[in-house]
C-alpha cells in the first residue's frame, strides 16, 4: 500500500512537471527563492494552521480567540515571526532541505508555544480569563509543524523528480560496496549530486550483519554470492567501494572480479565529519591503474630531509619533467630558502613555474633556462647562487631514439652529468643526487648504457676525492623502474590509444616491467638523498613486476571496453635495444638493506676515476664526430656488461 501512494505522488509531481515544460518553464535554470519569500510562505502556513484551528473548535462549540482578538492575531503572528528569525527557518534552500532544517522548525514551534502558554499563565493572573485555549495552541503547533515540514517536503521532492526523473534511465545504476558511516555519506552526497550520475539501488555489507535492514530506504545485500552475480541480480551496472576496511589484496579481488564482467568500479575517499556533500562526490572517480598497484604507502624521514633542504639553495635539472617537476612539489614543502629550477625546454618550464608560484610558499623560486652540456653557463648558474643540494634529474630517457642518436645519448646523459658533477665539486656542493635508471643494469641500449656510464663516472670521482678530502661533495645515485604516467611511459600511450579507439600496440606479449608512481619515486629520491652518505647506488623496492599484456587488458576494462573485441591489442615486436625483462642488479652485484625497507644500496665495483675520466674524454670525442659505431664501440669498451640487442650495433658484440 505504502509504494502505490508513493508511485500515486510521483505520478501527480511527474505530470505538474511535464505541465511545466510544456509551458516553457524551466526548474533547472530557476534561482534560490529569497529569504523573504521564504518567510512569507511560513507566514501563510502558520495562518492556515491558526485558522484551520479556529474552524475545528469552532465546530464543536469552543472559541480558538477569547475576546480582543486584534490583538491576539497580532501576537499570535508577531511571535511566530520572531521565533522564525531566531532559528533562521527562512535561511535554508528549500530543495535542499534536511532533517536539520526540520530541528529548526520544531525548535521554533515549541517556542512559540512555550512563550504564548506563559502569555497565556500571567494574562490569566491580572485578569482572571485566558487569552488562548491552551489546548488550541497545542492543536495549532502540531498543525502549524505538520505544513512548515510538509510543503518543504513536497519542494524537495518536486525538484528531485524534475531533476532525475527524466535521466533516470541514463543514470548508471550502481551497488555501494560498504554500509558503514562513510558509505553512508558518500551515498547522500550522491543522492544530492546535481547533475545526477548515479542511481543507488542498495548496499553490500561484507560482514551479512544487516541483511534484513535498510539504508537510506534501499535493501543491504548479502555477500554470500559473488559480487558480479549480485550486481546480475539486481540489474546494477556499477560498484562504488565505500568500504575502507577492505585490504589492497580484497579490493584488487573486487576490481578483477568486476573488470571481468565488464561492470565498472569506482573508487571514493575516506570521509571526514567535515567534509563538504558537494566536494564528495567529486572525488568518486573510475579505479585507475595506479590504484592497482599492490604497494603500501610510503612512510619518509621528514625530519632528516628537511633538515637537508630547509633554509638552503636547491637547484633541480630536469625540473620540467615528470619526474623533476615531482621532485620540484615536493621540495618545496620543505621550505628551502632558495629553488633552482632549470631546463631547456621554455614552455615547460614556464608552466611549472607559474604553478609553483601559487603555492604561497616563502621560497624563492629561480627558472633559468638552460643546459646542462654548456658547461661555461652552468658555471654562472654556480657562481651566482652557490647551490648545497642538486637533484639532478635532466636526462634523454627514450630508448629507439637513442639507440638512433648515441651521441646525443653521450651529450646529455654523460658529459652533462660530468659537467655537473666536476662543478658541485668544484663549488663545494655538500650532495649531489642523480637519478638513474634499472635500464643502466646489464645494458642491452644505448640509453642504458649512457646513464650506467654517468653512474660510474660519480661514483668513482666520489672515491676519488674521498681519499683527498673527507669533506667532500657526496655523489649518490638512485636507480628506479619505470614511473607510471611519467612523459613516454606506456600508461599515457594505452589511454591516448584507448580515446582513439585503439588498437593498443605492444612491443611483445610475455614483455615485463617494475612500475611505480611519481610521488612514489620521487619520495624515495629524497629519502635516499637524506640518508647518502656518498658514493652510494641506491635501488628502489618497484613492488611486483607487471605484464604490459596485462596492464592493457586491466586499462581497457577500466574504460569500460572489452579487450579484443571493443579496442584491439596489437603485438608490434621490441624495439631496437629493448629487453624482454628489465633488471635492478647486475649479475655481480649485491644488495645491503638500510634503515628505510623500501630502499637498498647495490654494491658495485668502483672503477678507477683517472680511468673512467680518461675513456669518457675518449667517447665524447668520438660523439663530436657523430660516428654512432665508434661511439657505441668505445662505450662497449667502458661498460663490458653492455650487450646490444634488436638492435644495429648488435655485431659490435662479436
Amino acid at each position: 500500500m505504502e509504494i502505490e501512494e508513493r508511485a500515486k505522488i510521483k505520478s501527480i509531481l511527474h505530470q505538474i512537471v511535464m505541465f511545466n515544460t510544456k509551458a516553457g518553464l524551466s526548474l533547472k535554470n530557476l534561482g534560490y527563492l529569497p529569504r523573504w519569500v521564504i518567510l512569507l510562505f511560513d507566514i501563510l502556513a502558520v495562518g492556515f494552521s491558526g485558522t484551520l484551528t479556529f474552524y475545528l473548535l469552532k465546530g464543536i462549540g469552543l472559541s480558538y480567540f477569547i475576546p480582543f482578538y486584534g490583538f491576539k492575531i497580532g501576537l499570535y503572528f508577531g511571535v511566530n515571526i520572531f521565533f522564525f528569525w531566531w532559528f533562521k527557518t527562512y535561511s535554508g534552500i528549500i530543495r535542499h532541505s534536511s532533517f536539520l532544517d526540520a530541528i529548526k522548525i520544531l525548535l521554533s514551534q515549541t517556542s512559540v508555544f512555550v512563550v504564548l502558554v506563559t502569555i497565556n499563565v500571567v494574562f490569566s493572573v491580572f485578569n482572571r480569563e485566558n487569552l488562548f485555549l491552551t489546548t488550541a495552541l497545542l492543536i495549532n503547533i502540531i498543525f502549524s509543524f505538520f505544513l512548515l515540514f510538509l510543503y518543504r517536503v513536497l519542494v524537495k521532492q518536486f525538484f528531485e523528480v524534475y531533476i532525475k526523473g527524466f535521466n533516470e534511465g541514463k543514470l548508471v545504476r550502481a551497488i555501494v560496496y560498504g554500509s558503514d558511516a562513510n558509505a553512508i555519506s558518500v551515498s547522500n552526497a550522491l543522492v544530492s549530486e546535481v547533475p545526477t550520475r548515479f542511481k543507488l539501488v542498495g548496499f553490500i555489507d561484507k560482514y551479512n550483519l544487516n541483511e534484513s535492514k535498510r539504508i537510506l530506504d534501499l535493501p543491504i545485500l548479502n555477500l554470500k554470492k559473488k559480487i558480479s552475480v549480485i550486481m546480475r541480480s539486481m540489474n546494477a551496472e556499477a560498484l562504488i567501494i565505500a568500504d575502507k576496511g577492505l585490504s589492497k589484496d580484497e579490493q584488487l579481488a573486487i576490481v578483477d572480479e568486476c573488470l571481468e564482467y565488464n561492470l565498472k568500479v569506482y573508487t571514493v575517499p575516506l570521509i571526514s565529519d567535515w567534509e563538504n556533500q558537494k566536494e564528495i562526490s567529486k572525488k568518486i572517480k573510475s579505479f585507475q591503474i595506479e590504484d592497482l598497484l599492490e604497494r603500501k604507502p610510503i612512510v619518509l624521514d621528514n625530519k632528516s630531509i628537511s633538515s637537508q633542504i630547509k633554509r638552503n639553495v636547491i637547484l633541480i635539472t630536469g625540473a620540467a619533467g615528470s619526474i623533476g617537476s615531482e621532485i620540484v612539489r615536493q621540495v618545496i614543502d620543505f621550505n628551502p630558502e632558495l629553488l633552482l629550477v632549470l631546463d631547456q625546454a621554455e614552455t615547460p618550464l614556464h608552466n611549472l613555474t607559474l604553478e609553483i608560484q601559487k603555492l604561497n610558499s616563502k621560497t624563492k623560486i629561480v627558472s633559468v633556462i638552460g643546459d646542462i652540456r654548456d658547461k661555461a653557463g652552468l658555471e654562472k648558474i654556480f657562481q651566482k647562487y652557490k647551490p648545497n643540494l642538486i637533484y639532478h634529474a635532466a636526462a634523454y630517457k627514450h630508448v629507439p631514439l637513442m639507440e638512433e642518436n648515441p651521441s646525443q645519448a653521450i651529450f646529455v646523459n654523460v658529459m652533462g652529468t660530468k659537467n655537473l658533477a666536476d662543478l658541485s665539486l668544484q663549488y663545494g656542493v655538500e650532495k649531489f643526487v642523480m637519478v638513474s635508471t634499472d635500464k643502466a643494469v646489464n645494458p642491452s641500449n644505448v640509453m642504458g648504457a649512457s646513464k650506467r656510464i654517468a653512474e660510474k663516472y660519480v661514483q668513482s670521482l666520489y672515491f676519488s676525492e674521498l681519499k683527498k678530502n673527507s669533506d667532500t661533495t657526496k655523489f649518490i645515485t638512485t636507480r628506479f623502474g619505470n614511473v607510471l604516467g611519467s612523459n613516454g611511459s606506456v600508461v599515457p600511450l594505452f589511454s591516448k590509444q584507448i580515446a582513439e579507439g585503439g588498437p593498443i600496440t605492444i612491443t611483445h606479449q610475455e614483455i615485463i616491467r617494475y612500475f611505480m608512481t611519481i610521488p612514489e619515486a620521487c619520495q624515495l629520491v629524497l629519502e635516499a638523498g637524506a640518508m647518502g652518505r656518498g658514493g652510494e647506488i641506491y635501488i628502489f623496492d618497484m613492488g611486483k613486476p607487471v605484464k604490459i599484456y596485462d596492464l592493457a587488458t586491466k586499462m581497457i576494462r577500466l574504460a569500460g571496453y572489452v579487450p579484443g573485441k571493443d579496442i584491439k591489442i596489437k603485438i608490434v615486436g621490441l624495439r631496437p635495444g629493448e629487453k624482454l625483462y628489465e633488471e635492478l642488479l647486475n649479475d655481480t652485484s649485491k644488495t645491503l638493506p638500510t634503515h628505510h625497507e623500501k630502499i637498498m644500496v647495490a654494491q658495485e665495483e668502483i672503477d678507477n676515476h683517472h680511468s673512467v675520466d680518461e675513456s669518457i674524454y675518449d667517447i665524447i670525442e668520438a660523439s663530436c664526430k657523430y660516428d654512432n659505431n665508434i661511439v657505441v664501440s668505445k662505450m662497449k669498451l667502458l661498460v663490458p656488461e653492455f650487450r646490444s640487442m634488436n638492435s644495429a650495433f648488435e655485431f659490435l658484440d662479436n
